[in-house]
């Protein structure tokens, strides 16, 4: 039995079709805004070294595991070299089994305005799909409404991203030419609105 000139036509379609899917799948990426965890002001120390609170690293761990149960594990971490944003960033990725060497301290993160994070983002290697940025407020905030191609709605304490909260974008495009309002807010995640139970008893240490 041989196939039609229509068979092989709409065979040849739904191919291209499925071309065109893939292309359109590898350019659009997925990034992640995460602010550090709660730190302790009770701390005899600068900014730049204050510590994360218990409540801060337990934060850390709910959120990397709310990723990991969501397949929103990144590729690839850029983390501010602070000590609550890289103790945040070390505790979830532990959670998701993300290796060390995934993880890049920016000096640049660090209390940065938008427009530095944009650039540091942009400076995101190309094969990267999913990205995760560790920072902090107010710059973290602001990158989020700057991003979004829509209004975002602030919630009624204020916050758009509290401690230990995970903003997730899609974003059309390659890294390089990320712009203002071009990216969709899909989700903003807060750790303290998750369960606190914790499945992996080894992992779950506030040390």
């Amino acid at each position: 039995m041989y196939e039609t000139t229509d068979g092989r036509n709409r065979f040849s379609h739904a191919c291209k079709l499925w071309l065109k899917t893939l292309c359109i799948h590898k350019m659009t990426k997925e990034l992640l805004l995460l602010r550090h965890g709660k730190s302790d002001w009770a701390t005899d120390t600068d900014d730049f070294h204050r510590p994360l609170k218990s409540r801060g690293k337990r934060g850390a761990q709910i959120i990397g595991l709310w990723m990991l149960q969501n397949q929103q594990v990144p590729d690839f971490v850029i983390s501010s070299p602070a000590v609550r944003a890289i103790t945040t960033t070390e505790k979830a990725c532990k959670v998701m089994g993300v290796n060390a060497r995934r993880i890049m301290r920016d000096e640049r993160v660090y209390m940065a305005p938008p427009e530095e994070l944009i650039d540091v983002i942009r400076s995101c290697p190309a094969e990267v799909h999913r990205l995760m940025v560790v920072g902090h407020n107010p710059g973290m905030e602001q990158l989020l409404v700057l991003l979004a191609d829509h209004h975002v709605d602030i919630p009624k304490d204020g916050k758009l991203l509290p401690t230990s909260t995970l903003a997730t974008f899609r974003v059309n495009g390659a890294w390089k030419s990320l712009s203002a309002n071009q990216s969709r807010l899909l989700n903003v995640v807060r750790a303290r609105d998750l369960s606190d139970k914790f499945p992996f008893p080894d992992l779950d240490s506030t040390a």
